[in-house]
């Protein structure tokens, strides 16, 4: 690598560490929520009647099935999720995000946003966060070509 190319990457590398466990403690101490919960939360919520098979769910939260599985079951006894069979398959399970988890991800948001704003948005110019999107997109893209993570995968899925 060049010392370019090395700065850079350490940028990203360290960036991806460190952001991460912040936006972990804000939640935690804030709303009760881990990260990968409010993601969890948040993604059920963008999804088609606020459900999806955990199949899905998984995919989109880039979660392996055993973690997913703990984390709703959490999520089950807090009263902020709910699971069910599928209709027409029985190995089929759904969650959906009950009315206390969308009222959890409500409060969660406000706090959410000001420290991703104070923490990323507001250090950098409106040029600087074009450029930045710009130079992260495509490399998402390589690493989810098939665009199984995220809010557009969870809209994509369906129930059953």
């Amino acid at each position: 690598m060049t010392e370019e190319q090395s700065r850079a990457w350490l940028a990203l590398v360290w960036m991806a560490e460190l952001l991460p466990a912040v936006l972990d403690a804000q939640l935690q101490s804030n709303a009760d929520l881990t990260h990968f919960e409010f993601m969890v939360l948040g993604t059920l919520r963008q999804a088609s009647k606020s459900a999806l098979r955990t199949k899905d769910l998984a995919a989109a939260v880039n979660a392996t099935p055993p973690r997913l599985s703990r984390v709703l079951s959490k999520l089950e006894a807090r009263g902020l999720v709910e699971r069910a069979g599928g209709t027409t398959d029985a190995r089929v399970v759904n969650v959906r995000l009950t009315t206390t988890g969308r009222r959890a991800l409500v409060r969660a948001v406000p706090d959410h946003i000001a420290l991703a704003k104070e923490l990323v948005m507001d250090q950098l110019s409106e040029e600087d966060l074009g450029s930045l999107a710009r130079i992260l997109e495509p490399l998402v893209d390589r690493l989810d070509p098939h665009r199984r993570v995220g809010f557009t995968a969870a809209g994509r899925a369906s129930l059953d």
